[in-house]
This record gives C-alpha cells, sequence and structure tokens, in this order.
C-alpha cells in the first residue's frame, strides 16, 4: 500500500447500513404526513449524527419532529443492533488483505458501541482492535469537521497527509476532504444512486471507487 496508513468510516463504507436506515427514517417521516422517498432521506440525512442528524430533519419538514420519533429510531436501532447489519460487498476480503502491520482505524459518526457490535457481525472485531472512533464521543465536532480524521491519525500515529480515508457520504467527505488526507469516495453500498460520484467528486474527493477492487488498486 502507498499510504502509510488507512481510514475508514463505517457506515456504508464497511457494513450497509445507510439505506436501510434512511428507509426507516423516509417511511416515518412519511406516515407522519411529511412524504420523503429513501433517496430524498440519504440526500438530506446521510453521515450526520445527533443534533446535527435532528437539525437537518426539522429543516426538511419545517417544524420540529413528532414527539415519538427518538422511541421510534430507539426501537430500529434495538432491532438492527440485535441482528446485525452485513458487510459491504468486498469490504471483509479488503480488510483481511491489508497487510498486518498497516495501521488503521475507524472514524464514524456512530457509536462505538454500534461500530464494536457489527464488527463482530461481520467478523472484522479484531481487524481495528480498540482502533474505534466516534464524532459523538471522542470529538467535540463531529463529521464535516476534520476533526475525527485528525484524531484517529494521531491514534496510530501516522500523519494525516500519509492516510487514505475511505468514505461514502458527502458530509463525510467533506471533512475527510478538509482534514488533508487522500481521499477515496466508496460508492460500493445500495444507498449510492447514479449521481453519488458526482457528488463526492464535486466535494474534492482524489478518486472514487464503485467496489473493492478499485479500491484496492486505487492505494496499491
Amino acid at each position: 500500500m502507498r499510504f502509510a496508513g488507512i481510514i475508514f468510516d463505517f457506515d456504508g463504507v464497511l457494513i450497509d447500513s445507510e439505506y436501510v436506515g434512511n428507509q426507516h427514517v423516509a417511511d416515518f417521516l412519511t406516515a407522519a404526513g411529511f412524504p420523503t422517498t429513501t433517496e430524498q432521506a440519504m440526500a438530506q440525512f446521510m453521515g450526520l449524527s445527533g443534533a446535527n442528524f435532528i437539525a437537518a430533519i426539522e429543516r426538511w419538514i419545517g417544524q420540529p419532529l413528532p414527539d415519538d420519533f427518538a422511541a421510534a429510531r430507539a426501537e430500529e436501532d434495538e432491532r438492527v443492533f440485535a441482528n446485525g447489519i452485513d458487510a459491504i460487498d468486498g469490504a471483509v476480503p479488503f480488510v483481511r488483505g491489508l497487510a498486518p502491520l498497516v495501521p488503521r482505524a475507524i472514524a464514524s459518526s456512530s457509536s462505538t458501541a454500534w461500530i464494536a457490535r457489527h464488527l463482530d457481525h461481520v467478523g472484522l472485531r479484531d481487524a481495528f482492535g480498540d482502533k474505534l472512533f466516534s464524532g459523538k464521543e471522542h470529538v467535540a465536532r463531529g463529521k464535516p469537521a476534520p476533526d475525527l480524521y485528525l484524531h484517529a491519525a494521531a491514534a496510530i500515529g501516522v500523519s494525516i497527509g500519509d492516510c487514505v480515508i475511505l468514505e461514502d457520504s458527502a458530509v463525510g467527505a467533506t471533512g475527510a476532504v478538509a482534514a488533508g488526507a487522500y481521499v477515496i469516495g466508496v460508492c460500493a453500498g445500495r444507498h449510492c444512486g447514479p449521481d453519488h460520484a458526482s457528488t463526492l467528486k464535486r466535494i474534492g474527493v482524489n478518486a472514487v471507487a464503485s467496489d473493492y477492487a478499485e479500491v484496492a488498486r486505487l492505494i496499491a
């Protein structure tokens, strides 16, 4: 690998969760009287978490969220947490194919508990050790700020300029580009529509990959 370290986003890069999560949000909003497609939800909310996620939804519907939204989201999170979410096609063999001593980390907007649970599900928990970092837990400013990527790079002992970051969302790519790493926009999940690569290119990613075979070629 031509980079000294590699940093992965999680949802939509290693596990195919972005489509599942945004479909649930779209279904909830539509049932509440705010017609929203899964594609619209992904365009508006993907990559956000916490207060930024809620604020984006409220901007979309033009008013505060219904009182039962938090409970509905918690119920859905509990369901997928119990069942597990499968890996993006090609992600597991790609990670397993990295040289054992290549420093790597996950930098995600999700909680470390969520990351660890789904790494267990896809069989990659041991591949990352304790290098699981959450924008909710490890930095004051989550994505799209660059802080989480800088934190992850420091934790694996590699200058951010010598790292490659794999990102899928516009929010995440914005922060990754700002951090100063080489950024590959990964368009391998079900949530990536035909215009997704163009969106990431406009943000300034260095390259885009439609699958993990292409990621492997880009980092070789």
